[in-house]
C-alpha cells in the first residue's frame, strides 16, 4: 500500500454543516474504503511507534472507530470515554466548556490503573476542549497521558495550544 495514499482524497468535505460557514470533514467515505481505512490506522500507528503505551483511550463516538482498530493493531487494552448516562458502572466525570454552554465526559472508575500509560485518540482535534477533558479523566484515575493522536487536526481552531503540555500527533491537517 505504501505511504503515498492521499487520505484527504477519501474524506468528503460537507460545506455549511452543522451550520453556515463550517466545513465538516466526513470520515464515513474513508471508512467505506478498506484500503484507506487500513492506511489511516497504519498512519496513526506510525505516529506512536516506540511509545510505551498500556491502553488506548478513545473519545465518543468516532474516536471509538480509530481507537478500537489501533488497540487491536497494537495489542493494547481499549478504554472508552463517553457522554453522560451511557456508562453502566461507577464512573468519574469531567465538565468542559463548549462554544455555547457546557458538556461532560465520563469514564469507568476502574478503566485505568494508577501509573498506566495511555494514548488518547479521537477523529478530529478542533478546539481541544473534549480532548483536554479526556486527559483530566485519565489523570483523575492516576493514569499518565503519553500522547494524543488524531486523524484530522483543524489548525485554525487552536486545539493544539490547549493541549500544549502533551505530545500531540495528527495524520492530516486542514
Amino acid at each position: 500500500m505504501g505511504s503515498k495514499m492521499d487520505l484527504k482524497q477519501h474524506i468528503r468535505t460537507v460545506p455549511d454543516f452543522p451550520k453556515q460557514g463550517i466545513n465538516f470533514y466526513d470520515i464515513t467515505t474513508l471508512l467505506a474504503n478498506p484500503a484507506a481505512f487500513q492506511h489511516a490506522v497504519e498512519q496513526l500507528k506510525s505516529k506512536v511507534a516506540g511509545k510505551q503505551i498500556d491502553a488506548i483511550v478513545a473519545i465518543e463516538s468516532r474516536g471509538f472507530i480509530f481507537g478500537a482498530a489501533l488497540a487491536h493493531a497494537l495489542g493494547k487494552s481499549f478504554v472508552i470515554v463517553r457522554k453522560p448516562g451511557k456508562l453502566p458502572y461507577k464512573k468519574v466525570s469531567e465538565e468542559y466548556n463548549l462554544e455555547y454552554g457546557k458538556d461532560r465526559l465520563e469514564i469507568h472508575e476502574d478503566a485505568i490503573g494508577r501509573g498506566q500509560k495511555v494514548l488518547i485518540i479521537d477523529d478530529v482535534l478542533a478546539t481541544g476542549g473534549t480532548a483536554l477533558a479526556a486527559a483530566k479523566l485519565v489523570e483523575k484515575l492516576g493514569g499518565v497521558v503519553e500522547a494524543f493522536a488524531f486523524l484530522i487536526e483543524l489548525d485554525k481552531l487552536g486545539g493544539r495550544d490547549k493541549l500544549n503540555k502533551y505530545e500531540v500527533h495528527s495524520v492530516l491537517n486542514y
